[in-house]
């Protein structure tokens, strides 16, 4: 299949990938758009851990306030270099991830923070529901760690779907940004801030509204 500038452009323009990555990525699988976009995104966490080890102190501290001063984010991320923080594709991460923690509440950035115990009393907790099947030890061995990893993926920043785009983790966000920019990106801290919080109050779910705000935006 004769492979367009066209077709290139639209793989470039959703994957972020280099004009000659996308290129060789579309002839690779004969124009098959969706397989060429999974071969780049391979490539770009291949890319990603391999920049793993590298010392990110650079970037920026990015806040977010929700419409009507409601909700709060100060969130940090690093990089490599000063000249990457200034640059566009980065800032706008800094943004999503700013924009994502108000609206998805994260407690952690990534699941090796949990404490022990925390996960401790959480496996303790899904035994005992596991435990109701009837099922036996094996199985509710594996319903514990299946469920477990919900449950990282309700508290931990990386591991939540993005708001924006829920096919996509925050982790697999970062990691094409990693592979566009070429430098070690890592979300490091992040502080949320809701009005009246620990105050008993009414109940309003601010969290949905930010939600619903960035999906219509």
């Amino acid at each position: 299949m004769a492979i367009t500038a066209k077709m290139v452009a639209e793989l470039r323009a959703k994957t972020g990938a280099g004009m000659m990555d996308a290129k060789k990525a579309l002839q690779a699988v004969d124009g098959d758009f969706t397989k060429a976009e999974e071969e780049l995104r391979k490539k770009g966490l291949a890319k990603a851990g391999k920049k793993a080890g590298r010392v990110a102190a650079e970037g920026l501290v990015q806040s977010y306030i929700h419409a009507g001063g409601k909700i709060g984010v100060l969130v940090e991320v690093n990089s490599e270099t000063d000249f990457v923080a200034r640059g566009e594709d980065f800032q706008t991460f800094v943004k999503d991830v700013a924009m994502h923690i108000a609206a998805s509440s994260p407690r952690y950035v990534r699941r090796e923070e949990v404490s022990e115990d925390e996960v401790a009393k959480e496996k303790s907790f899904l035994a005992t529901q596991a435990k109701e099947s009837g099922k036996p030890d094996n199985v509710i061995e594996k319903m514990v760690e299946g469920r477990l990893g919900k449950f990282y993926k309700e508290i931990c920043l990386l591991e939540q779907p993005f708001v924006k785009d829920p096919d996509k983790t925050i982790l697999d966000l970062q990691n094409e940004i990693v592979a566009k920019i070429g430098e070690k990106i890592e979300v490091r801290r992040f502080a949320r801030f809701e009005l009246g919080e620990g105050i008993e109050k009414k109940s309003e779910d601010f969290a949905a509204e930010v939600a619903k705000q960035v999906a219509d935006a």
